[in-house]
């Protein structure tokens, strides 16, 4: 998945992203790219963002096991909400190895 975000606290958002990997990791997902930019110059979306990154899963049933895990929802919860405004799924796609 390409994924854009608007991250208000950094701090916060790299703890949920050190707090998430292991969970990540378990379920064979990780990230191809995450880059921070600084100016937009064409969206379809109306959304802000200032983060863009692509995140990974062997399967579609995976990355669906991955989102409702229980640990995860703790970590987002904790983490993730205060620090990301909004998110913006971009694409969706297989990746080729």
């Amino acid at each position: 998945m390409l994924v854009g975000l608007k991250v208000l606290d950094d701090t916060m958002y790299e703890e949920y992203r050190k707090k998430m990997k292991p969970i990540l990791a378990a379920y064979d997902g990780g990230f191809s790219n995450d880059f921070k930019i600084s100016e937009v110059l064409l969206a379809e979306q109306t959304n802000d963002i200032n983060r863009v990154f692509t995140i990974y899963f062997p399967d579609q049933k995976t990355k669906g096991a991955f989102f409702s895990n229980e640990e995860y929802l703790k970590v987002k919860e904790q983490y993730f909400k205060g620090a990301v405004e909004n998110v913006t799924t971009m694409a969706s796609y297989e990746k080729v190895s």
